[in-house]
């Protein structure tokens, strides 16, 4: 450390930087995961000696390394209990982290260690309590510096992921993220895809020679895809249905949908099909965008 710190930065106060440090089996891995999901770029298992050095790095890189998250853990071998000193010296430099301790009862933590038939990573020749004991009385200055302490003794992983999305994310980070995507069947069927819709039994533009050449981009094909007898009904009831799990898909943690509407090229049916849901997915307040594989292809 120099002898004196430098005059804080405005960007650098602008970085957005997260400490997540707390006991072992009480979910930093999961918060680890969870802050990545809503954009942080996310350094796992850093000593605290070279936190100031990664929150430089943070802002020097800028884009998305400005949002950093720095997971601390006890069995580093560079690991040392001055976490209030290494916050002090972010913040004598222009930064403003915000300290995570991911916490649990001993009881809980010894049943998460047994069921995947662990030792406590300071637990030496002891007992499981031992080391759980020895980490708490190594992490007990973090623990009370901490800015927000997240006790996971009662929330399952998809409980914990919400909790850090609340706190770091925003509504946006946490919404469904939806891509409908037309696809043409007689080049395979998208491998990434969560639904696949079949607009084939409508009949084929192909075969009216003035939208042969056309695509479902255009109002002409389009008009004429969605004003067949069952379009509507058909794009609909998906939008009804892709409505209705949206929420549970947000709830088990699922942040990117592919819906896959195919015809027999790609061109005609599957476009306009896919352009109008994505429009009423957007009326309903979902996040959908459209994308087009095999346009262009014929």
């Amino acid at each position: 450390m120099p002898e004196f710190a430098p005059e804080p930065s405005p960007d650098e106060a602008q970085t957005d930087l997260v400490v997540v440090t707390g006991v072992s089996g009480g979910g930093r891995s999961t918060v680890a995961r969870a802050l990545e999901n809503v954009g942080f770029y996310v350094v796992d298992n850093l000593p605290q000696a070279l936190m100031l050095d990664m929150a430089q790095l943070a802002f020097e890189a800028g884009g998305a390394a400005r949002r950093t998250a720095m997971v601390l853990d006890v069995r580093s071998r560079a690991f040392s209990t001055d976490l209030a000193g290494a916050v002090r010296a972010l913040k004598d430099r222009g930064f403003s982290p915000r300290v995570v301790f991911v916490d649990a009862d001993d009881e809980v933590l010894i049943r998460r260690f047994e069921s995947v038939r662990r030792s406590h990573p300071l637990q030496g020749d002891g007992r499981l309590a031992d080391g759980i004991a020895a980490e708490r009385k190594l992490l007990e200055e973090a623990r009370e510096q901490a800015d927000v302490i997240i006790d996971t003794s009662h929330l399952n992983v998809n409980q914990l992921r919400r909790r850090v999305e609340e706190l770091f994310g925003g509504e946006d980070a946490r919404k469904l993220r939806i891509t409908v995507l037309s696809f043409g069947f007689k080049y395979g069927l998208p491998p990434d895809a969560d639904y696949v819709l079949d607009a084939r039994f409508l009949p084929n533009p192909f075969w009216v020679p003035e939208l042969r050449e056309h695509t479902g981009l255009e109002e002409d094909v389009s008009t004429y895809v969605l004003g067949q007898e069952g379009a509507s009904d058909f794009v609909g009831t998906y939008a009804e249905l892709i409505s209705a799990t949206a929420p549970g898909f947000e709830r088990e943690g699922k942040r990117y949908l592919t819906v896959a509407v195919g015809c027999t090229g790609g061109k005609h049916r599957s476009v306009a099909i896919a352009e109008e849901l994505t429009a009423r997915l957007r009326d309903i307040r979902l996040s959908a965008h459209s994308s087009h594989r095999d346009l262009g292809r014929e």
